[in-house]
């Protein structure tokens, strides 16, 4: 639900466990490629693309700082089959009809940014377990230091 481009109701309480132990990072994801992030890179993202994010806090097990989930509200048909490196569709011969024709595998994705408009942070249709932002964004996080981000161009 947490990549779905779409704002969530109110879901309560939420809590996550600790997975993997150690130092926590600003920018991490829990399963299902749900960001969590730091309040410090929440607030990054809440000043610089507010109508475009929802933030849910979350309680991480032993963490008294504070932390939320991410919800990207949209998704946008931007995938570049023509430029990108690689892309696997699923077939019939992998025995998945609820699957067909959708993506299997995506490396080297390029995205049309016509297609984009104005959006400053989103997840392309069809391969949401990538989270997309401007370039502005992107600098915000580095010149803050954010931990556990990585950008690469698309």
């Amino acid at each position: 639900m947490f990549y779905r481009g779409e704002r969530l109701p109110d879901l309560g309480p939420l809590k996550l466990p600790i997975t993997v132990p150690g130092r926590a990072l600003d920018f991490s994801r829990a399963a299902f490629a749900a960001p969590v992030v730091h309040a410090r890179v929440a607030s990054v993202f809440s000043e610089l693309a507010a109508e475009e994010v929802q933030t849910l806090p979350v309680e991480i097990e032993g963490q008294p700082e504070p932390f939320f989930i991410l919800v990207a509200t949209q998704l946008i048909q931007c995938i570049d089959e023509q430029v990108s490196r690689h892309i696997k569709k699923w077939t019939p011969e992998d025995g998945r009809p609820e699957k067909l024709g959708k993506y299997r595998d995506v490396r080297g994705m390029r995205i049309d940014s016509s297609r984009v408009g104005d959006a400053k942070i989103f997840r392309p249709q069809g391969w949401a377990i990538v989270l997309i932002v401007r370039e502005d964004i992107k600098d915000a996080l580095e010149r803050m230091g954010a931990t556990g981000t990585t950008f690469e161009e698309v």
